[in-house]
């Protein structure tokens, strides 16, 4: 139980980041140029992750590479970035949290990973607490903004599952800097085309894009893909409603962003069900007993000889 909980405390190193990437994207590089912002954010990354792994893909990881890259890196990066310019910190980070309900359907097809009601009750609270923190704030939210933070939330769920389903025997630093890697050179050709050469950033650019690249990506990402190996998704995925509440804090520290009194009562549910969502508080609540006569019941004969026969 006492390494359950380390897991989900390293998780929360990329939400707790991530939420914080909002206000440094917002306040330290240009809006005119997300795809270089992305591709400077996830190329570098992927290179220093590169350099300590000292391995290059083979066989499927070729293509495996570039799925990943692109739903997980590159296009997701790109649609954070508009969300980041275009909407509060608070409110950009709160859209993403409807990911618990998103990585919980996707990992039940392609994982097999079904989940407890006490999972499902975790992510509807969360979900309770993300609308009340959202639609009671003092500040309009422009729907282009919640569009790419919506569909940015949508396509890495796809990814971290399927980065889950094919993580065969590559570690995860190996596997996260070949996505990095592919993402950030997917970009490339496009921001060319579409922005020209790359933005004049002055000192406060680069060190925002420093805390982008190393931390808020290289470090997070492979914390949460170490993460996703250990534990389920859905546990994972309300690990990640701490994104929006980091979001909010950050907001209101730095941002001079406020916090309605329905706000408050949202973060505290958000709190909450990223609690009741782990598996160590899961294993501490009451089963449901078997029916009696139920094939699962132990004090049916054949269930208790089915028992002795295992």
């Amino acid at each position: 139980m006492e390494t359950t909980w380390r897991w989900s405390l390293l998780a929360a190193v990329a939400p707790v980041t991530w939420g914080a990437a909002y206000f440094v994207t917002a306040h330290t590089l240009p809006a005119t140029h997300p795809l270089w912002g992305s591709v400077l954010r996830a190329l570098p990354a992927g290179l220093v992750l590169l350099a300590l792994a000292r391995r290059a893909p083979h066989g499927t990881w070729w293509w495996r590479s570039l799925v990943l890259g692109a739903l997980n890196m590159s296009a997701f990066f790109v649609l954070v970035y508009v969300a980041a310019q275009r909407l509060p910190t608070s409110v950009a980070s709160t859209v993403m949290a409807v990911s618990p309900f998103a990585l919980a359907l996707v990992a039940w097809p392609l994982l097999g990973q079904r989940h407890r009601a006490a999972s499902l009750a975790g992510a509807g609270l969360g979900f309770t607490g993300v609308v009340a923190m959202l639609v009671t704030g003092s500040v309009a939210v422009d729907p282009l903004g919640v569009l790419a933070g919506a569909t940015a939330m949508l396509m890495s769920s796809v990814g971290f599952v399927l980065a889950t389903r094919w993580k065969d025997d590559v570690d995860v630093l190996t596997t996260t800097s070949w996505q990095l890697v592919a993402g950030g050179l997917l970009l490339v050709p496009v921001a060319v085309v579409a922005e020209g050469a790359p933005p004049a950033l002055d000192g406060r650019g680069w060190l925002g894009l420093a805390f982008l690249s190393l931390v808020a990506t290289a470090l997070a990402y492979v914390a949460w893909f170490t993460a996703l190996r250990h534990l389920p998704a859905s546990a994972v995925g309300l690990v990640g409603l701490l994104n929006p509440v980091t979001g909010v804090v950050v907001g209101l520290t730095l941002g001079g962003e406020r916090l309605t009194g329905l706000q408050t009562l949202g973060v505290a549910a958000v709190l909450a069900a990223v609690l009741v969502g782990q598996p160590a508080v899961q294993a501490r609540l009451p089963r449901r007993r078997p029916a009696p006569g139920h094939a699962s019941d132990p004090e049916r004969p054949a269930a208790r000889l089915a028992a002795v026969g295992r």
